[in-house]
């Protein structure tokens, strides 16, 4: 079967969702909103970018090669312009990493629950 015109142009991920099309699979924003809920975070849209933008780390860096602070070293380079991670630790008080990871559906890496690095839990 050919992919139609709007297939091409707005493709979707396995989850089948355009909004965050690195979605870990059985992962969506309800799930989401429900572990933040946990937490006590309100999801605002600047989460949201967030939470995209650390799906993508992994969709885009095998297992082998993540660690936690590449994807410190990577949040902070993508949101200076807010902050960096001073931003983002306003959006994950448990952490961007560890908690940030958690709400996107993903497992943090090794070393995330560190007290001194990526994570205040």
């Amino acid at each position: 079967m050919t992919d139609s015109m709007d297939d091409i142009l707005h493709p979707t991920s396995e989850t089948g969702n355009q909004e965050f099309p690195h979605a870990p699979q059985g992962w969506n924003t309800n799930i989401a909103r429900e572990r933040a809920s946990e937490y006590n975070v309100e999801l605002t849209e600047d989460h949201w970018d967030a939470i995209n933008a650390l799906q993508e780390l992994f969709a885009r860096n095998s297992e082998s090669t993540r660690n936690a602070r590449k994807i410190h070293d990577a949040l902070n380079e993508k949101f200076y312009g807010k902050g960096g991670i001073k931003y983002l630790y306003q959006l994950f008080p448990g952490g961007p990493v560890n908690q940030g990871c958690q709400i996107a559906g993903l497992t943090p890496p090794a070393g995330a629950l560190d007290k001194g690095f990526g994570s205040v839990q």
